[in-house]
C-alpha cells in the first residue's frame, strides 16, 4: 500500500529531501507531495498565467489564488499530511495548510520543535500526532505498516 504525503511547511530550507531520503532508506511506500518550492517561481506564477498585473497586490493575489489552487488539489489527493514548524522563517502558510488538512479531516503530522510547543498548542492538540523530529515524523509512518 503506497501513502501520498503532503509536505507542508517552509520552502527555503530541504527538509523535505531530508524526509524524502530517510523514507526510502526505510524502504517506506510513500509518494511525496508539496506545495511549488521554487520561491520566485510560486511569486510569478500568477502573472505567468494571467498577465502583468498593476501592482504588488494583484500580483499577490494572483500567484495566491494559482497556489492555492494547486495546493488544494494536492491535499486532496494525499494520505496524509506532514507539516514542519521551523524557528527561523515565519510560519503563516504552514498553519493554513495544517488547518486545512485538519478541517479536511487528513491524517496530520506536526513537527515542531520545543521552543513551538505554546505557539502551537492549539494546533498541536487537533493534529493527530504531534513530534519534534522528521524521524518521529518517518517512525509514525512506519509504524502503519507494521
Amino acid at each position: 500500500m503506497e501513502l501520498t504525503v503532503y509536505l507542508a511547511g517552509q520552502i527555503h530550507t530541504d527538509w523535505r529531501d531530508e524526509v524524502q531520503q530517510k523514507a526510502k532508506e526505510k524502504n517506506l511506500p510513500l509518494k511525496f507531495v508539496a506545495p511549488q518550492t521554487n520561491h520566485d517561481r510560486s511569486d510569478d506564477i500568477g502573472e505567468d498565467i494571467l498577465g502583468e498585473q498593476p501592482g504588488k497586490l494583484y500580483k499577490d493575489d494572483a500567484a495566491s489564488s494559482v497556489n492555492n489552487f494547486r495546493t488544494q488539489v494536492l491535499m486532496q489527493k494525499s494520505d496524509v499530511v506532514i507539516a514542519l514548524f521551523g524557528e527561523q522563517y515565519k510560519q503563516w502558510n504552514t498553519a493554513m495548510d495544517a488547518s486545512a488538512a485538519i478541517a479536511k479531516n487528513k491524517p496530520t503530522i506536526i513537527i515542531r520543535p520545543e521552543s513551538l510547543i505554546h505557539p502551537l498548542k492549539e494546533l498541536s492538540n487537533k493534529a493527530n500526532v504531534t513530534v519534534e523530529t522528521v524521524d518521529q515524523a518517518l517512525e509514525v509512518l512506519a509504524y502503519i505498516y507494521e
